[in-house]
């Protein structure tokens, strides 16, 4: 397979080196000196800095969110579409290349990865945002009724479920396809190679790496805000702490130092090692929430939330002649824009440690296993929340007042809450900690153009970017950190899904023309 695309070009060979780094010029220097402008005008002018923030993710959503949607929706059309063609066969790394990684394994990390720390953040706060009104509601329906109930499990996991993943999965199978079966480097730029052939590695490459790192870190940021904030209110619940600026910045000065050791201890010990900690907690936390929460109701609740998924999916879907286009806008676009901004980073990721499975095999598990576990996460989280809402126990009753707080105070009305609260703070974190080293890994194999040994202070260079990103968004937003962070991953990530739309393009093009030369091949063994 190394013939179908044959390129002269050779993995680092633009790279210089420098203070004990090894970075590819201009992405590496390019794309961090746009960064540090970034947080160097934040801190001088954060007032202004907030007001821009602001407006770029208002002039976005409203511009382009009619295209955002578009988009997406063809994305996972076009994921589904190749599982069941022909070129879903094609194994990542030739016929006789084998799993790198236990199935589990496999899985643990493309999710905590993932969504991990968003499920954490608001597997309580957006079902209860969406049932009682506290950002609008989805297709217009009345808050706090019987109809609420249904939608709001059904939009989350809609937020969370097949249209998400896809959008991981088409970025994640393009650049292992191309890295494994190709020979190309495994940097965002080779999936376009069957578009712009050589022109891949001048500066329309180097304009395609700089814009991905530039989304990744901008998306891992908001991740970590969203992080930092929920710890803060878990100590706030347990020891009475303050929520305050300077206690989120220390969370994610303290973090930050632990994705060191571990993006020092490279991919298996410690994101994998990280991983698998905390699925096997988070699965743990979830039995005791679901045990001790309802389980005579669990089943209703599972079946009863993917029937309200499954029947919203293609209303929720359009884009055109809606009752609650605000709604659509500040939810909707704004979480595809938050994948989009992910998907080089989660993309890379994922083609990282999948060597060995076929496309369809990969197409089945990135977006089909991500979802049932949703769909599983969000009845027990979100219907227990809206269980207590209902029945107008404990705080819930009055709906949320903030979304850092809402998963803790549905843990505070049941048994051992101080011990489930402590468990929740340590889940945030390990999955606050894996999403920054992976990360943090992914924008370092991009910015050394491919290669995937770059040096130790240059993977601890981006760990310490991402955290210092997040820290200056919460700094410049003020009291509204959270809207800050959401522009930051917005004004990247929505241009960016123009840039999705070629990569599928380029990757069905290149599978098609390896399912040619395969059969090319098989004819000719016959005919000798």
């Amino acid at each position: 397979m190394a013939e179908l695309y044959s390129s002269e070009y050779e993995v680092g060979e633009d790279n210089i080196q420098v203070w004990g780094l090894d970075i590819h010029n201009p992405v590496f220097m390019v794309s961090s000196c746009l960064i540090i402008a970034f947080v160097i005008a934040t801190l001088l002018f954060p007032d202004h800095a907030n007001q821009m923030l602001a407006d770029v993710r208002t002039w976005s959503l409203s511009t382009f969110d009619s295209s955002v949607m578009i988009a997406v929706n063809l994305i996972l059309l076009f994921s589904l579409a190749l599982i069941l063609l022909p070129v879903g066969a094609i194994r990542l790394g030739g016929a006789n290349a084998r799993p790198e990684f236990s199935r589990l394994s496999w899985f643990s990390m493309l999710f905590a990865a993932g969504m991990g720390i968003g499920l954490m953040f608001w597997g309580v706060a957006e079902p209860m945002a969406y049932f009682t009104g506290w950002a609008g509601t989805p297709l217009n329906v009345e808050a706090w009724s019987e109809d609420a109930v249904g939608l709001a499990m059904g939009a989350t996991v809609y937020h969370w479920g097949l249209h998400a993943w896809a959008i991981y999965a088409v970025v994640g199978l393009a650049l292992a396809f191309f890295n494994f079966n190709c020979g190309l480097p495994l940097t965002l730029r080779s999936a376009f190679y069957p578009l712009l052939g050589e022109r891949c590695w001048g500066w329309q490459g180097h304009v395609i790496d700089t814009f991905a790192v530039l989304a990744t870190i901008f998306g891992l940021a908001t991740s970590l805000g969203l992080g930092a904030s929920q710890v803060n209110a878990g100590f706030t619940m347990l020891f009475d702490i303050d929520d305050a600026l300077n206690v989120k910045l220390s969370i994610i000065v303290l973090v930050t130092f632990i994705a060191i050791f571990s993006v020092v201890r490279g991919l298996d010990g410690g994101v994998k090692f990280l991983s698998n900690i905390n699925m096997v907690i988070a699965g743990l936390l979830l039995l005791f929430i679901a045990v001790v929460g309802s389980i005579s109701s669990l089943g209703g609740w599972i079946f009863s939330t993917t029937g309200h998924y499954l029947s919203n999916i293609i209303p929720l879907s359009n884009w055109t002649g809606r009752d609650d286009t605000q709604w659509m806008r500040d939810w909707t676009v704004f979480y595809w824009a938050w994948w989009v901004s992910w998907s080089p980073f989660v993309g890379l990721f994922i083609a990282r440690i999948s060597k060995g499975r076929t496309v369809r095999e990969f197409l089945l598990a990135v977006l089909f296993i991500p979802t049932i576990v949703t769909i599983l996460w969000m009845s027990v989280f979100g219907m227990n929340a809206i269980e207590q809402a209902q029945a107008g126990v404990g705080s819930l009753a009055g709906g949320i007042s903030s979304a850092s707080l809402a998963t803790f105070q549905m843990l505070e009305n049941l048994p051992f809450s101080s011990v489930t609260t402590v468990i929740g703070i340590f889940l945030v974190l390990i999955f606050f900690i894996t999403s920054s080293d992976s990360g943090s890994l992914v924008i370092d194999s991009i910015t050394a153009g491919g290669k995937l040994d770059a040096p130790t202070p240059q993977r601890i260079f981006w760990v310490v970017i991402g955290g210092l990103i997040a820290s200056v968004l919460l700094y410049g937003g003020g009291k509204d950190a959270l809207s800050a962070l959401q522009a930051g991953t917005v004004a990247t990530g929505v241009p960016f899904t123009l840039v999705l739309l070629f990569i599928c393009a380029s990757l069905y093009k290149g599978l098609t023309q390896s399912l040619k030369e395969e059969k090319a091949k098989l004819t000719e063994m016959i005919k000798d």
